[in-house]
């Protein structure tokens, strides 16, 4: 047999319980609730403008006498955006380039026009080793 209390016909189920909330429906002339502003949004999905220095090296060192200009010095990035970066300078000027031991070689001597693509990522780019 099972332990279940069987019901006996005629009798009534007992009602829910009214909710305590329902009785705030009818109330009217309540303050409004605070506002909450809210909270500034996280560093990420802002544009950072401080991103540290970069030197701009000119080289043509072991290349047979031909210019390459260096990108170097970058903190906090990883290898994936440097590839985009050097990308990004490749397609737009049309000039061969990579990322090797954490510096991005770009083939030509394109000093101000990398120095452009850097102030528009957010790094601080400077002049450094064989501009003058």
């Amino acid at each position: 047999m099972s332990r279940r209390k069987k019901r006996r016909r005629g009798e009534e189920e007992e009602a829910p319980a009214p909710s305590p909330f329902d009785q705030l429906s009818g109330l009217e002339g309540l303050p409004e609730g605070k506002v909450e502003e809210p909270a500034p949004t996280s560093r990420r999905n802002r544009k950072n403008t401080n991103r540290g220095r970069v030197d701009i090296i000119r080289e043509t060192a072991h290349r047979g006498g031909k210019v390459v200009t260096v990108v170097a010095g970058f903190k906090g990035i990883g290898l994936p955006e440097k590839q985009e970066l050097a990308k990004k300078i490749q397609k737009t000027y049309g000039v061969g380039g990579t990322v090797k031991d954490g510096r991005i070689e770009i083939r030509g001597d394109l000093g101000d026009e990398i120095y452009e693509i850097m102030e528009e990522a957010g790094f601080n780019p400077v002049f450094a080793g064989g501009w003058g």
